[in-house]
């Protein structure tokens, strides 16, 4: 099957930098045997710290699944170094600033476009859905404070930065799978 990016689209309000945190971050995704086309029900989650050896001793992968189905053995690898951020982080002295809908938009050029987040490797698994959760962090974008283990599983997030004295928002979160 190879390789298979996670794109992720947002609108963010006065964040940037948004990105998943650590190697025990929580993948959720439904799969797809990629032999008998049979997809999980229920959600299941990868982390980048898991390592299950390969049957014959072939390496080892974030995670390893028998098929229910077909009985194939199917793994999927999460690609360590293809993890970044949603939007970089934008410099303080020169951010981008676009009115739009009353707000004070940060990083408009990243806002509500498709960009990878991550890269999995997949061997006969392939992920057909994502439910973000959390274990998210982003900044703020004209104050750089840091907000830790934002949900996104509603699809939406706001706080307020007191440094800034400004609403911060993350909206209509959506994704998209899609082969490299």
């Amino acid at each position: 099957m190879g390789k298979i990016a996670l794109q992720l689209k947002a609108t963010l309000e006065n964040v940037t930098n948004l990105r998943p945190v650590g190697e025990d971050f929580r993948w959720y995704l439904k799969m797809k045997c990629g032999n008998c086309g049979e997809i999980s029900e229920k959600w299941q989650y990868i982390r980048q710290m898991d390592s299950v050896a390969l049957k014959g001793g072939r390496g080892s992968a974030s995670m390893v699944q028998k098929c229910k189905l077909c009985a194939r053995e199917n793994s999927i690898e999460i690609l360590s170094s293809t993890i970044k951020s949603y939007n970089q982080p934008c410099p303080r002295s020169y951010g981008e600033q676009v009115a739009k809908a009353g707000f004070l938009w940060k990083g408009a050029e990243d806002n509500e476009k498709f960009k990878t987040i991550v890269e999995f490797e997949c061997r006969g698994l392939e992920p057909v859905d994502f439910q973000p959760q959390a274990g998210f962090a982003a900044e703020g974008a004209e104050s750089g404070t840091v907000f830790r283990d934002i949900n996104l599983q509603e699809k939406d997030w706001t706080d307020y930065d007191e440094k800034a004295q400004d609403s911060v928002g993350i909206y209509e979160v959506t994704h998209q799978f899609v082969k490299c």
